[in-house]
């Protein structure tokens, strides 16, 4: 019998309220709150951490367990108003772990992603990273360790983190009464804003209670602008998950002294120096020309993420019973379509090799499955002698790699 993991479900339905929410922007004449370049960037995100995930999901689970079995400090039985507590328990754990995040270098290293989209619709609920999922669970560990059982906990979470993703929409405005007691997406608005008087407010994902009683409470007041204090200017896979991190490591190579590195690792993101980020979009960034250009062939990038969702369904849901190269090959392939998506938006000049090594990577699992592995230089042999007799190259960048200027 096949094993099936039912929560493979949760992908298909994440986009169909993705769509049912822009199509609902569209019939109210708010169509501006989406961007399609945030959008393939968000959904990206969100999927490498899910396919991610997978291969640690257990071991969360094995953790809470380990805690609970040898250091639980408490031996607190499932009973209806237990819930209620570990609900309670849950959240003030998140708004710790959240507002740390935001206040340790290190930390925010992993959180900024999530706040980089200057749009905030649904789909930016997806913009977490691997690293981020690592970080918080090991805040989720003080669950089993007060006593909860892992089981309560993981069910919890998974309804914690269901509320927070309907969180994130600006087609459903206050709420009245309910402002005061759940964290709706008018106050978790503010949150991703990037005003000042607007900025460290609502940690909280549920309810407001730890917001208000820590004094990190906000009303919406003027309408929020949303995105870093310093935006970003990239839409690259690879850049956004990683830009921070190069960011720490320029100004700790600026210190001297362990202690003053140290400083900087777990220092507040708003005493870093601002001027590193520049510097290093120069260094690491492809140089642009003045004019705006956007990507025009979306079809081709659409069809990239589509064949992605599917896999991502289709792994998540057999990942029990796949083999390891199996596992291996669809994680490849799909980090490497995701990081060709965010190149096709940035106009990459390395797009088409990366490309090739896709090619030859579906050749190779092809060749290994039939084994025939040693006849993996053979589509590699023909993409050099299509590249020297028709520039392959060549055809690519006019077919493919269209853009089309943007008019201010």
């Amino acid at each position: 019998m096949i094993n099936i993991n039912y929560l493979a479900f949760a992908i298909p339905a994440f986009f169909i309220f993705l769509y049912m929410e822009y199509a609902i922007a569209v019939h109210l004449k708010k169509a501006h709150l989406f961007k399609y370049e945030s959008s393939v960037s968000n959904v990206s995100i969100g999927i490498a951490e899910r396919l991610l995930n997978l291969f640690i999901a257990a071991s969360f689970y094995d953790l809470f367990f380990f805690v609970y079995k040898n250091y639980a400090v408490f031996n607190i039985p499932n009973v209806w108003w237990v819930w209620v507590l570990l609900i309670l328990a849950t959240d003030f754990v998140w708004y710790w772990y959240h507002r740390l995040g935001h206040q340790i270098n290190f930390l925010w290293a992993a959180h900024i992603v999530h706040h980089q989209s200057e749009e905030f619709n649904l789909s930016v609920s997806a913009r977490i990273t691997t690293f981020q999922a690592l970080i918080r669970n090991v805040f989720w560990c003080a669950l089993p360790f007060i006593g909860f059982h892992p089981a309560m906990v993981i069910t919890i979470l998974a309804v914690h983190g269901g509320y927070s993703f309907f969180t994130h929409t600006q087609l459903i405005g206050k709420l009245g009464w309910l402002e005061n007691i759940l964290i709706t997406p008018s106050l978790h608005g503010i949150h991703h804003a990037s005003d000042e008087k607007y900025l460290d407010k609502n940690y909280g994902d549920v309810f407001v209670f730890w917001d208000k009683l820590f004094g990190t409470f906000q009303k919406e007041e003027e309408a929020p602008k949303y995105g870093l204090t310093h935006p970003i200017k990239s839409y690259s896979f690879l850049w956004q998950h990683f830009h921070y991190y190069f960011e720490l490591a320029e100004a700790c190579k600026r210190e001297v002294g362990i202690k003053n590195k140290l400083k900087i690792v777990f220092g507040n993101p708003a005493t870093l120096d601002q001027d590193i980020r520049p510097i290093l979009e120069k260094r690491f960034l492809q140089h642009k020309s003045p004019e705006r250009y956007r990507f025009k062939f979306k079809k081709y990038l659409n069809f990239q993420l589509i064949v992605c969702v599917t896999l991502l369904t289709f792994i998540t849901a057999f990942f029990n019973t796949l083999q390891l190269h199996d596992k291996v090959f669809i994680t490849l392939f799909l980090l490497i379509t995701l990081i060709n998506c965010g190149a096709l938006l940035e106009q990459r000049k390395w797009i088409y090799y990366l490309e090739c090594l896709r090619l030859i990577l579906v050749f190779a699992y092809v060749f290994f499955k039939f084994d025939l592995l040693g006849l993996i230089f053979l589509p590699t042999l023909s993409l050099i002698i299509l590249e020297r007799t028709f520039a392959l190259s060549q055809v690519y960048r006019v077919y493919v790699l269209q853009y089309e200027k943007i008019e201010n």
